[in-house]
Order: C-alpha cells, then sequence, then structure tokens
C-alpha cells in the first residue's frame, strides 16, 4: 500500500511540476493577441455577431485564475468553441495581380509553445486559412486611398478603478496598430515588447492622468512622425495653457528664437530673433531632451527636437523662468505667458508674420516660390514670370497647398511615376498589398529648361516629401537643406473616448521600392541653420542653394 502511495505521490507531483507556469503580464499579453486576431479573423466575431468588448471583460475573470500554460490554453479554446463553428473555406486564393509585402506581418505568435497547448495553436490556424471574407464589422478601409477608420467600436472611458476596463482600451489600441499601422516593422522597438511593457504599467495607473501617460508612451513607440495624442481635459483653468511669445529651433542643445508669434509680448520682454534659450522654469534644454523621449512620437532626431520646442515653449503657469544666453552670460528674466494662440491670437500678433511673397524673381534671374503660401490659382502667374529663370527655389520648408500636379506638368517634360503605395488587405488583416502609385507630367517639350531646387528641413512632413518625390521626377532637381519628417501616407485619425489619437495610414514608396518613411528625402546637399547664422539674420540654406545655382556645387 505504502509503495501504491508514493508512486501516486510520485505522478501527481510529476504532473504538477511539468505544468508551465506564466506571468500575468505573459498571459494578459497573450490574451490582447488572441482578442485582437478573433476580432478581424474569426468569421463570426468580424461579422459583428458578439459584443466582443464585453466578451474580453467576461474572459478576463477566468484568465486571472489561470496558473499555467495548461490552464490558460484551456481558457482560450473554450472561449473559441463558445464563438461557434468556423466554416471550412480554405484555400483562399488571392487575386492572380497581387504582391504582397510582408514586412509588416508575423502571426508567428500563434505557434508560441510557452503559452498555448498545441491544440489551442492548431485552433488558431485553423481560423486564421479559414479567416472571415465578408465587410469588417469593427475596421473600414477608406475608398480609393485605403487608409482604415473605426466603425461599431464601443469608446467607453475607461474606469480607473477596474484593471479589466483600462485594459480593455490598451488591448483596442495595440490590436489597432498591430493590424493596420503600415509601417510597424520600422519601430525600433518591436511592438509585442512594448504591449509586455505597457501591461503593468495600465494595471497601476489610478486616475486619468497616469493612464493617458501610460499610454502616451506607448503610442511614442510607433516612431512615426504623424503621431499625436490629444488627452482630453476638464475645462478647468489648470488645463489652460500659455505660449512664450516666438518659436525656435534647437541647436546644440540650445533653443534659438527663429520667429517672433506674439510681436507686442515679444517687444514687452526684449524678446528678438536669434536670442538663446538655455532653460525654461530652472530645466535646461539637455534635461527636456532626455526626459520627453517616452512622451513625443516622431520618425526620427530631427522631427524630434522639432515637436519638442512646442513642448517646451508651451506651460499651465502665466509666470514662467526663462534663462538666457548672450554675450557668453546668462541672464535669468521671469516672463509672463499667455493664451494667445486660441482666443487672443489676433490681439498679440497684430504685425508679428510679415506678408511673404507666394512666389518672386531674386538677383541674377533666380525665381522663388514659397510653397507654404502658393495656391493653384497662382500657378499660371507664377510660371510665365518664372520660366525665363535659369533656376527656381521651391522653399518647402512648410506645407504646401495640393499644386504638385500643376507645377509638375510644368517642370517635367513627359509624365514618370513618382511614388508607389502599401494598403492593407482587409481580407487578410495584418498583410499589405502593393497597390498602385502615383505619376505627374505630361508629354511637354515646353517644359522648364533651367536648374530645379527644392529647400527642405525637419518641418517638411507628409505631403512637402511627397510633393519633392514627384519634383525630384524632373531631372534636373536638386535637394538642398537637412533631413525632413520621415512622414509620409495619408493620416489615418482615430477619436476614441478621452483621447484622439493618428496615424501614418499607407506605405509610401518610391518607384523602386525605397522607402521613405523615417528616412525622409535625402538632400543632396546637406546644409543646416547655425545660430550665429540666426543672428546675423541668414538664411543659410536658400544661400547655399543661390551658390549651387552660379557654382553647380
Amino acid at each position: 500500500m505504502q509503495k501504491i502511495t508514493l508512486f501516486l505521490l510520485l505522478v501527481f507531483s510529476h504532473t504538477i511540476f511539468s505544468q508551465t507556469k506564466i506571468t500575468e503580464t505573459e498571459k494578459l499579453a497573450a490574451t490582447c493577441k488572441v482578442w485582437g486576431f478573433l476580432k478581424y479573423y474569426h468569421p463570426k466575431v468580424a461579422n459583428g455577431d458578439f459584443n466582443w468588448d464585453n466578451q474580453l471583460l467576461e474572459a478576463l475573470p477566468k484568465i486571472d485564475k489561470a496558473q499555467t500554460k495548461e490552464e490558460f490554453s484551456l481558457v482560450i479554446e473554450n472561449w473559441i468553441d463558445s464563438l461557434g463553428e468556423v466554416p471550412s473555406i480554405a484555400p483562399i486564393t488571392p487575386a492572380t495581380a497581387v504582391e504582397y509585402f510582408d514586412k509588416n506581418f508575423d502571426l508567428s505568435w500563434i505557434n508560441t509553445s510557452k503559452l498555448f497547448s498545441k491544440k489551442l495553436s492548431k485552433k488558431l490556424k485553423f481560423i486564421e486559412v479559414n479567416r472571415f471574407q465578408g465587410v469588417q464589422f469593427y475596421i473600414d478601409g477608406a475608398e480609393h486611398v485605403g487608409n482604415v477608420s473605426l466603425k461599431n467600436e464601443s469608446y467607453l472611458n475607461p474606469d480607473f478603478n477596474d484593471t479589466n476596463s483600462k485594459l480593455r482600451m490598451l488591448f483596442m489600441y495595440w490590436n489597432l496598430i498591430e493590424y493596420f499601422f503600415p509601417y510597424k516593422y520600422q519601430m525600433d522597438e518591436k511592438w509585442e515588447t512594448v504591449l509586455e511593457k505597457a501591461v503593468p504599467k495600465v494595471i497601476i495607473a489610478k486616475d486619468a492622468s497616469s493612464f493617458f501617460t501610460a499610454m502616451r508612451k506607448v503610442v511614442s513607440r510607433l516612431d512615426d512622425s504623424h503621431v499625436e495624442f490629444v488627452a482630453y481635459q476638464s475645462s478647468s483653468n489648470s488645463n489652460i495653457k500659455t505660449y512664450f511669445p516666438a518659436d525656435g529651433k534647437i541647436i546644440d542643445e540650445k533653443i534659438v528664437i527663429t520667429e517672433i508669434l506674439g510681436d507686442s509680448l515679444a517687444e514687452a520682454d526684449d524678446i528678438k530673433i536669434g536670442n538663446v534659450i538655455t532653460k525654461v522654469n530652472d530645466k535646461s534644454i539637455k534635461e527636456y531632451i532626455a526626459e520627453n523621449r517616452d512622451l513625443i512620437c516622431a520618425s526620427n532626431e530631427a522631427s524630434y527636437l522639432d515637436k519638442l520646442v512646442k513642448v517646451i515653449l508651451m506651460n499651465n503657469l502665466d509666470t514662467v523662468k526663462v534663462e538666457f544666453l548672450k554675450d557668453g552670460k546668462y541672464v535669468t528674466k521671469t516672463m509672463t505667458w499667455f493664451d494667445y494662440h486660441d482666443s487672443h491670437r489676433n490681439e498679440f500678433k497684430k504685425g508679428a508674420r510679415k506678408k511673404k511673397d507666394k512666389f518672386k524673381l531674386l538677383e541674377n534671374n533666380i525665381g522663388y516660390v514659397d510653397m507654404g503660401i502658393l495656391k493653384t490659382r497662382h500657378i499660371p502667374d507664377m510660371i510665365e514670370m518664372l520660366k525665363p529663370t535659369k533656376a527656381i527655389i521651391f522653399d518647402m520648408r512648410n506645407y504646401p497647398n495640393g499644386t504638385y500636379e500643376e507645377i509638375s506638368k510644368f517642370l517635367n517634360p513627359q509624365e514618370k511615376q513618382f511614388a508607389i503605395y502599401t494598403r492593407p488587405d482587409l481580407s487578410y488583416p495584418g498583410r499589405y498589398r502593393w497597390s498602385g502609385g502615383s505619376s505627374s507630367g505630361f508629354e511637354n517639350k515646353d517644359n522648364y529648361k533651367g536648374k530645379v531646387i527644392v529647400l527642405l528641413d525637419e518641418k517638411s512632413v507628409s505631403q512637402s516629401e511627397w510633393t519633392a518625390m514627384c519634383f525630384q521626377t524632373a531631372g534636373n532637381t536638386t535637394i538642398i537643406g537637412s533631413q525632413t519628417a520621415g512622414a509620409d501616407g495619408n493620416v489615418s485619425h482615430f477619436d476614441f473616448k478621452g483621447f484622439h489619437t493618428l496615424f501614418s495610414g499607407i506605405g509610401v514608396y518610391y518607384p523602386d521600392k525605397r522607402q521613405t518613411q523615417r528616412i525622409g528625402i535625402v538632400p543632396d546637399i546637406e546644409v543646416k541653420p547655425t545660430i550665429l547664422g540666426i543672428q546675423q539674420g541668414k538664411d543659410e540654406v536658400l544661400d547655399r542653394a543661390l551658390l549651387f545655382v552660379e557654382t553647380g556645387k
């Protein structure tokens, strides 16, 4: 009898210790992936037959009790079985003309042996190959363009006293990116790692502020300059923003003033273009650079620093200490900042911005076009004035007004393709297709024969970058300036209860499939403004372009 008892104890002990323990973060991250996968792949879920948020909230308490891989897998298997049978329709054959772009696509987690039993992995794989083929209930693709939008989503604010309510919001956003962000493969950090880090932070968030800070850190990992994250605040006075009366640029870990935005306010504190800021409220610009990296989303360092300026020069206090560096000495001013950006904009900005020429003739028969203010109706007059010139400088250190097509007809001797795209395949969520392209120009022997120069910098984003790609097809185009924002493609906007966010919605590439995202438009001649140049009133990028026109180098 003792031998039998000993044998049973050994078998029981072996069974217990052979089961794979999983952590809370591991099982919640895996639940997030399964929930999102079923949302877009399971025929009855993707068709809208279930309240999928409620399904998650009902499943999470059961998942919380699971301590091992085997227990966790059984909960998920039973959940899948409760959704009903998945009809076998495989193989699903794509159209013969479809060319997939698969750098973004990865469902290998389905076969994760540490988290899923073989039986569960098999169920998930079966759903993938027999996935939903109708009109998606929760996601929509914009006609012709292809970037996605949400539909039929639950926009309830999370209950900050309820862990599962907060997890629902994180899971919804994480899966939106997992399946429908075209540049996921370019992130510095793997998206699944971002999820694993976010889960514990979201769980411990006790209020709206800490929760949205945790979400902001998730959003920042997209490394996409199009991305913004705006948490809706109450209308209390503490949330009113005040602003420094000028704009600037970070150079050598300092902010140098480049533009006056509120002239009367700037005059009151003797703020001029070329002033150098070293600290705001006793914090150095270097410290601001370090502490905001997890809170601001940008494709590259140049764009990050550009976005950071707006953060530093905005406050929720009326009185702000600002340290300046002048003639080798540090001087601190206690300034009063105002909310002049909104309701008081006109009161404080009269005369601050001088009227700019849409286009003009510079010395030595060189044309100049400000693409930020030029509109389509101005193009005929622009062509008439500048066609006889030996070079035209198109300044795109701004955001153009959709003028690319008419200008490209003037520049190009023939039609040329300048961009191709990847768009999400809603019949196979997570996969992208190479889908069409954009061309410009037409057969035009009377095209512009002079040099074409495009000025770019970190403020050149999206349409600026896309327009520069278009102008590069002219064949006699030179890009001068510095790294652009590195965010191209139509923007997808998402309004959640509590916050608004956006990201690049389709992939944009050169016709030879070279990427532009994060890299931006690479200048042929790199030039960056200097503090001294700004103080001397120079436009060093434009000056370099003028030198190039005259010397060819």
